[in-house]
């Protein structure tokens, strides 16, 4: 057994430590500054710059500016932030612009209906004036203006109740009380019921359906209403001749669709899109004449959407015109029902 034992002189090696320790330091520093500099770059592009971006958004949006757009895509926490952010934009902007559609319709509302309520009441407050005149010094012009003076008093009855249910069925007020109805058995008892209403030798009503069943889960009341108001407005916009209405049924697969067709003026192409708008009215020139409120479409498209069905219009001037609505057919809504209860 032995030992070897290595001596190794150390003074060279202190003296070219000495000389190099401050190439070293300066090395070291000039690594140390870069990689700070790079951790500094990194965490303004991560962190300060989107920051900077959320802030700018605030003060954007803070200032009513609701259409400054928010572009961070990064995939961490300030990702998230900015995502969240961007979509309370998003729904404050729409809640902004419902605020104000609904402002706009309310002043276009209550313009309407003093439009229309001044007109009646300007013309009975006249009629009274030439009673209380002397100016219907006959029977005859007495019977007249009372008349006279009984139909537009009609006429204001009937549009506050039509705006009475147009702004219940607005605000979804109303309670729809579906059941489930034969829809051929249905329309028959309709036409009936408005054939005996109309009473008019010049207007012809006709039914067109198959005759088997088909079941709809309906509210009764509400949608004789709806063609109803359909039928009365064909009554209002009728020629001189014979005014024929026609109801079909028609099906697919999954709806009833009921086209109400009538014979009359027909709709001008470019009124087309607006005849469901409340207080529009395609006939301007005889509104005064033809009289109504203005809503009876407005409310029949109301009563359709609350049966989750669409309701359209075709028509062709001088020919007539078709009002459409579909509604889904029962044993549909049912399978479908059961095929959710199942996944």
């Amino acid at each position: 057994m032995g030992s070897i034992f290595f001596l190794v002189k150390m003074e060279g090696y202190k003296k070219m430590f000495q000389k190099s320790s401050a190439f070293l330091i300066l090395f070291s520093l000039i690594i140390l500054v870069i990689v700070t500099g790079i951790f500094t770059y990194w965490m303004s592009r991560s962190f300060i710059k989107p920051l900077k971006e959320l802030e700018k958004a605030a003060n954007e949006i803070k200032k009513g500016n609701l259409d400054y757009t928010l572009n961070i895509n990064s995939k961490d926490e300030i990702g998230e932030v900015s995502h969240s952010f961007e979509e309370m934009r998003l729904r404050l902007k729409n809640s902004l612009e419902m605020q104000q559609q609904y402002e706009e319709n309310r002043k276009e509302l209550i313009s309407n209906i003093s439009h229309d309520l001044k007109t009646p009441i300007t013309s009975i407050k006249g009629y009274i004036e030439g009673i209380k005149d002397g100016i219907a010094d006959t029977p005859e012009k007495m019977d007249k203006y009372v008349n006279t003076i009984y139909t537009k008093a009609n006429y204001m009855d009937s549009l506050i109740n039509d705006l009475f249910l147009f702004s219940k069925l607005d605000l979804n007020k109303i309670t729809f009380k579906f059941q489930l109805v034969d829809m051929i058995s249905y329309l028959k008892d309709c036409v009936e019921e408005i054939k005996f209403e109309v009473d008019d030798l010049s207007i012809g009503l006709s039914l067109n359906v198959p005759e088997k069943s088909i079941l709809v889960n309906i509210d009764v009341q509400q949608l004789k209403r709806t063609i109803l108001n359909i039928v009365e407005n064909s009554i209002k916009y009728k020629t001189d001749g014979k005014l024929e209405i026609d109801i079909i049924l028609e099906e697919d697969t999954e709806n009833v669709i009921i086209e109400i067709r009538d014979n009359g003026k027909g709709i001008p192409k470019e009124s087309l899109p607006y005849i469901f708008d409340r207080f529009y009215r395609a006939d301007t020139s005889r509104e005064t004449i033809i009289g109504g409120s203005g809503l009876g479409l407005a409310i029949t498209k109301k009563i359709i959407e609350e049966h989750k069905g669409t309701i359209w219009a075709q028509s062709t001037q001088n020919k007539g015109t078709s009002i459409f609505f579909s509604l889904k057919k029962y044993q549909v809504m049912e399978v479908k029902h059961e095929k959710d209860i199942d996944s």
